[in-house]
């Protein structure tokens, strides 16, 4: 039986450190990094989405796991997103992260041409057999990857050991009750864990039985999604509830910028923080002057809701 606790809870996905000139800074990724220690989040999930993989090089991906994980270790579960556009990348990526000691490596789907499901199948096994010893997290968010995570698939996919979780990024919150029934069926009761991926239904995603979750706007808030995770777990619904509502709305602000929401949240940290991780990549979108505003607006909300609730 494996030792899925290390999966519950509140997991940030972390975000892409450069410096002025758009370079990956390592010491920024390791400031990043500890701020995650310091605020007590359960752990980080990096190079995923969040962090812009796909608008980074294969040695700019290695760079940020090596420097996350002289800052983590021991201290934070560390799950990598090894995925790229083509196997051997992926493979390569997925030995490196077993390599640096990691509790587990992540992939989406091949993305672009749409496979058929033995293909998608293969992709992910060849990715797994490249870190044999490491556990691995199928990441389903057909709104970005154009295909989604079926049960025949999942299915296939359990015939791996090394398979132990899902972090479910698509919209319909019942998607987390049939892949937690389907994976605890074929492995046992707590053999299987599923991670909330939408921020803005963590709660129901709890409720519906997601493990944990890992989320792109954590980081900005992290005080908000640990106390809600801490009523929900106390029982206090209604409470739990409330401090979602007051997550959305926040989220809601994030995109109301002309910026990319990652760009803004980065602006927050600053602002809020005083951790300067630098922008967006190319073609992301930067803070834009006419985002000031707004962004102090998201500040005071942030600022607000954890003197109302934490």
């Amino acid at each position: 039986m494996k030792d899925l606790t290390k999966y519950q809870g509140i997991i940030p996905a972390f975000y892409a450190c450069y410096d002025d000139e758009g370079a990956v800074d390592t010491a920024r990724v390791r400031a990043l990094t500890r701020y995650m220690v310091e605020k007590g989040v359960k752990g980080v999930y990096v190079n995923g989405s969040s962090g812009e993989c796909i608008y980074l090089s294969i040695a700019e991906r290695k760079a940020i796991l090596e420097a996350v994980m002289e800052e983590a270790k021991g201290k934070l579960t560390v799950i990598c997103h090894v995925a790229a556009n083509n196997t051997a990348d992926s493979m390569e990526l997925a030995a490196h992260a077993e390599s640096c000691g990691v509790d587990a490596i992540a992939s989406i789907p091949p993305i672009y041409f749409h496979l058929p499901e033995h293909a998608t199948a293969k992709y992910w096994n060849d990715i797994s057999s490249a870190a044999p010893n490491t556990e691995f997290v199928i990441y389903n968010i057909p709104q970005l990857a154009g295909t989604a995570l079926t049960m025949s698939l999942l299915a296939e996919m359990l015939k791996n050991p090394q398979v132990v979780a899902v972090k479910n990024s698509s919209m319909p919150v019942q998607d987390i009750q049939m892949f937690k029934d389907a994976g605890e069926k074929a492995r046992g009761c707590g053999n299987f864990a599923v991670f909330n991926g939408p921020d803005e239904q963590f709660i129901a995603g709890r409720v519906m039985g997601a493990d944990g979750g890992i989320g792109g706007t954590y980081a900005a808030m992290p005080e908000l999604l640990l106390k809600a995770d801490a009523l929900l777990a106390a029982g206090k619904i209604e409470q739990a509830r409330e401090v979602q509502y007051a997550v959305d709305n926040i989220i809601y602000a994030l995109c109301a910028c002309r910026g990319n929401m990652y760009a803004v949240i980065k602006e927050v940290l600053r602002r809020r923080e005083g951790l300067d991780i630098g922008s967006v990549r190319a073609p992301l979108a930067p803070v834009h002057a006419d985002d000031a505003a707004q962004i102090e607006t998201c500040c005071r909300m942030i600022d607000e809701a954890i003197s109302k609730y934490c």
